[in-house]
């Protein structure tokens, strides 16, 4: 029998690391632009992010803290999340800087804001897909004895989305090719795909059909 390592969070991991985000992962990542009450845009990676529905379509992030995106989001109701991919990492991280309200992260990692055709939130031009939402929860998350924390999931439905052309062949997205970006564990760890690792499964009421 193989030897397990155990632990209670609430007691601590004993670890260098927290290996929570290491193995709930890779995770895609929510790089969230939304524009706050007066004007100012903002620009922000959220590492707990997923799609969560098909029909209507229901992403969400969640942030530990109340942050300027949830600030923003919970004002004005919508948000715009653009694909990270491997061209763009760097631009990505340095969007996560802790700065002021007033600082522009567009400007901070030299990328370009274009206006978004359904909400009035800037999308990143340089990234090849981006959803457009529109907020439809916002959830203040809350332990198993019902103790509010300090963190918020904000879940919206896609109400528009753009795709560079070229990641379309006959009609199907391609992922790999996207490059997307994955966040793993520890302090500094991310991950890409490739098609080479790429395998294909079939669901069983598929195969009896």
């Amino acid at each position: 029998m193989r030897q397990r390592y155990t632990y209670q969070p609430r007691s601590g991991h004993g670890l260098p690391h927290d290996p929570l985000n290491a193995i709930v992962g890779p995770r895609p990542i929510g790089w969230v632009s939304s524009l706050s009450a007066s004007g100012q845009r903002n620009l922000a990676p959220y590492s707990f992010f997923n799609c969560f529905n098909y029909h209507p379509p229901i992403i969400g992030f969640a942030s530990s803290g109340w942050k300027d995106s949830v600030r923003n989001i919970s004002e004005s109701k919508e948000f715009v999340w653009n694909l990270a991919t491997r061209p763009l990492a760097e631009a990505m991280n340095e969007s996560s800087a802790s700065v002021p309200p007033e600082q522009d992260e567009f400007a901070l990692a030299g990328l370009t804001p274009i206006a978004a055709s359904h909400v009035n939130v800037s999308m990143v031009a340089e990234s090849p897909v981006n959803f457009e939402c529109r907020l439809t929860q916002l959830i203040r998350l809350q332990d198993v004895q019902g103790t509010e924390l300090e963190s918020w999931l904000v879940l919206g439905e896609v109400v528009a989305i753009h795709i560079d052309e070229t990641l379309l062949e006959d009609g199907i997205y391609q992922t790999a090719k996207a490059q997307p970006i994955l966040r793993a564990g520890g302090p500094s760890a991310y991950y890409g795909i490739s098609e080479d690792l790429r395998f294909d499964l079939v669901r069983p009421d598929a195969r009896r059909g």
